[in-house]
């Protein structure tokens, strides 16, 4: 059934855009489930141009990007090789290739014939430019598609990143699309957002403190009604239905947590100790009060059970008035959610939250977060805009871990949070958590909005995609010079081999000469790097060797040379050579690399 839904995606996807008259310069893969478009838009090249295979692929691969969003491995698609003998058996003789010769597009080792067939594999081989969506996520796909570039440093794998954003418009409340039209204009998200941060800045206190109790008294209005159908529907008595009507308090700190319910997503930290919770909802001078939504998949026993406790917990104690788990979870709940919440809560197991785009939906609305220092909140946190837990490395399945963090939890909510909400001047606005509340709209909205995620990705890969694109397919020329490169590389790289290398130190420059001996290859094919590791989080040095005279009594080889300042020891550096050509995505499509050591 995947393979069909994805042949569907992919092939019929890209067979529907054509029947639609549309000739798309960039494709834009989106995680790998869509990867066969990489050889349906091949084979509709091979078609109009008479171009073979290899040819299409180099060709039209330069307009297509991958954009991967599991961050584990396992989460990657895999089909068997009999699954895709099955449903590809004709398919490669459109193609012109054999079976083998497709299935090498999805492996690790393309030779091992037991090997299963992966589709962020095949996504990586068919594009020009691969990225993840948060920072943190870019560092860690580096690390998952280490295998397909050996002995490339790993902050070099060619995996970039993109954070998400989400569409603003969608998730703003009316109340708040209030504010910021008054503040903003109705037209503040066309065109450059630079202005919204100077404008939100000149709001009062009070009117963000208006909108703030208008949006939670919606909320606690409609999940009123919600529960009440929810439990009439399963059966409740007439006693529970009115009861269900009067939960919650719309003047109280409100909560949510919202999302599918799965191990990684730890979402029964909170209920690490359930006393303590008890206690921070059940305050008399400072109430709290929490919003749940979600649902597990259908094989997910460990998610249904979580969601099973928090029923358990609600139901058994006198939580019940003051927290709520609503059913059937969908894209209507969360924007009621979004828009009314005080304090949005995700604790993710780090780095398993490729992103978490539900956080950047509040911040539209004035809503706060606390997060793992995860996805997207590792590169938006700041003291002044909302509240993290965790130290920010990876902790595995580590129970002990998770009883720190839940602790961090309490402490956070019990010692600031509660009290800064509930800390009133004269006309009883909190001023401090107004302040908190309008650093995070002005600055934190504009950043996670789709407007600059669109504009980066149009900017960073779409237009260079699609000048690649033309250039490769203008003429030819390009493409049949990059096959051949290819071809060149792959035969005669392991001729290659340096001599010995010499320092030396003059004031403040180190000066290195290496011989390198190029075997059959062009000089021009490949290119002589002096390369150190980066530190405190800096970019690598790379600093291109220029080729001097050639080696007297030796054939093809060449003296090189680099001169870099002596800030850091000699022995940090090391030559290495790469393949080149100026029209090449490298390592993408040569991921050969030579070291000295």
């Amino acid at each position: 059934m995947r393979i069909s839904q994805e042949q569907g995606l992919g092939i019929g996807g890209w067979r529907l855009l054509r029947a639609l008259g549309m000739k798309p310069e960039v494709c834009h893969l989106n995680e790998g489930h869509a990867a066969f478009v990489v050889l349906e838009r091949a084979r509709d090249y091979m078609t109009q141009t008479k171009q073979p295979f290899d040819a299409a692929l180099a060709i039209t691969r330069a307009g297509n990007l991958f954009t991967t969003h599991t961050p584990v491995e396992a989460g990657f698609d895999r089909f068997s090789p009999q699954l895709m003998d099955r449903h590809f058996r004709h398919y490669v003789e459109d193609l012109g290739i054999s079976m083998r010769d497709l299935l090498a597009l999805g492996r690790q080792n393309p030779a091992d014939e037991s090997e299963a067939f992966s589709m962020a594999y095949l996504a990586m081989r068919g594009s020009g430019a691969v990225n993840g969506v948060s920072r943190l996520h870019g560092e860690v796909s580096r690390r998952i598609f280490q295998p397909l570039f050996p002995r490339w440093p790993q902050v070099q794998v060619p995996v970039g990143y993109i954070t998400n954003g989400v569409h603003m418009p969608i998730w703003d409340s009316a109340e708040a699309d209030e504010l910021w039209t008054a503040a903003c204009s109705k037209q503040r998200w066309d065109g450059d957002l630079a202005h919204l941060e100077r404008n939100l800045r000149s709001v009062p206190a009070a009117r963000f403190w208006e909108m703030r109790t208008s949006a939670r008294k919606s909320l606690v209005e409609y999940v009123r009604k919600r529960l009440a159908r929810q439990v009439a529907a399963n059966g409740g008595s007439t006693e529970e239905i009115n009861q269900a009507e009067r939960v919650l308090d719309p003047n109280a700190l409100t909560l949510g947590f919202a999302r599918r319910f799965a191990t990684y997503k730890r979402p029964n930290l909170l209920l690490h100790d359930r006393d303590r919770l008890l206690g921070i909802l059940t305050n008399l001078n400072r109430p709290v009060q929490l919003i749940l939504a979600g649902k597990a998949h259908p094989q997910d026993l460990s998610g249904q059970d979580m969601i099973r406790q928090w029923m358990e917990f609600i139901r058994k104690t006198s939580a019940r008035s003051h927290a709520v788990f609503l059913s059937d979870y969908d894209m209507r709940l969360t924007e009621h959610l979004v828009q009314g919440v005080d304090l949005w809560l995700n604790t993710p197991r780090r780095p398993w939250e490729a992103c978490g785009t539900s956080g950047m939906k509040v911040l539209v609305n004035g809503g706060l977060n606390l997060s793992e220092l995860d996805g997207w909140w590792a590169e938006a946190y700041s003291p002044d805009v909302g509240w993290a837990i965790g130290d920010g490395l990876e902790h595995d399945d580590d129970p002990a871990w998770d009883a720190a963090e839940a602790e961090a939890l309490y402490a956070l909510l019990e010692q600031e949070i509660t009290p800064e909400f509930y800390s009133r001047d004269g006309a009883g606005i909190p001023a401090d958590w107004i302040n908190r509340m309008r650093e995070s709209m002005a600055r934190l909205t504009p950043q996670f909005s789709a407007n600059r995620a669109v504009r980066e990705y149009t900017k960073k890969h779409y237009a260079p995609l699609a000048a690649a694109y033309w250039q490769r397919c203008s003429d030819g020329k390009t493409a049949e010079e990059l096959l051949n490169w290819n071809r060149e590389i792959l035969q005669q790289w392991s001729k290659l081999r340096f001599g010995s290398l010499q320092v030396k130190t003059e004031r403040d420059h180190y000066i290195f000469h290496v011989p390198v001996y190029l075997g059959e290859l062009t000089p021009d094919a490949i290119r002589a790097e002096l390369y150190a590791e980066p530190l405190d989080g800096d970019e690598p040095i790379r600093r291109p060797m220029d080729r001097r005279e050639p080696l007297a009594g030796a054939q093809n080889a060449y003296h090189y040379t680099a001169e870099v300042a002596a800030n850091r020891p000699a022995e940090h550096f090391t030559p290495r050579i790469v393949p080149y050509h100026p029209a090449a995505f490298i390592p993408l499509e040569a991921p050969q690399i030579l070291w000295y050591r």
